[in-house]
């Protein structure tokens, strides 16, 4: 909870002093149109990623598979998309390299291989339900590998404050 506060209020003010900087340097209006244009640039790749997501999410569903991977690609493209609409060359560093597939590939992967992914499901009746998704991998004696994942439903639900402490 502490961090995201942190970063709240901090971005801000290195924003404005490194946009400030770089006005003192190049000038003001070059510094907006910079500004302008990294924008310009970054919804025209968000387009772009985000189309190409949703092709493949629309893939993995129509062949059966759990789309995990396109689900959280999704996300970080949505949280790009915000960085690069925001005005300072730090967010749109960190948004533009969340729009290079290999980097997106990699946090998504991260993400999903940390085990404590909470995804949202439906149920019949069209109740939602959360549900705690954790991969193992186990190795019997023969030396053979199984794979998979588990729902656990005996855990209970966590509440809105267990989850902002993670």
């Amino acid at each position: 909870m502490r961090l995201p506060l942190l970063l709240f209020i901090v971005v801000p003010f290195v924003e404005i002093m490194l946009l400030l900087k770089v006005s003192e340097h190049i000038g003001a209006l070059p510094t907006i149109a910079l500004v302008l244009l990294t924008a310009f640039i970054g919804v025209n790749l968000l387009k772009r990623q985000g189309l190409s997501t949703l092709l493949r999410f629309q893939e993995r569903v129509q062949s059966g598979e759990i789309p995990a991977q396109e689900i959280v690609e999704g996300m970080l493209i949505a949280f790009s998309g915000a960085l690069l609409l925001t005005p300072g060359f730090v967010t749109d560093t960190i948004g533009f390299s969340c729009l290079l597939p290999p980097v997106r590939r990699r946090i998504a992967q991260r993400i999903l291989r940390s085990g404590n992914t909470f995804f949202m499901g439906g149920s019949v009746g069209g109740n939602s339900a959360f549900y705690y998704r954790q991969e193992y991998q186990t190795r019997r004696d023969d030396g053979h590998t199984f794979e998979g994942e588990f729902r656990d439903e005996t855990r209970p639900r966590p509440t809105l404050e267990e989850r902002d402490e993670d």
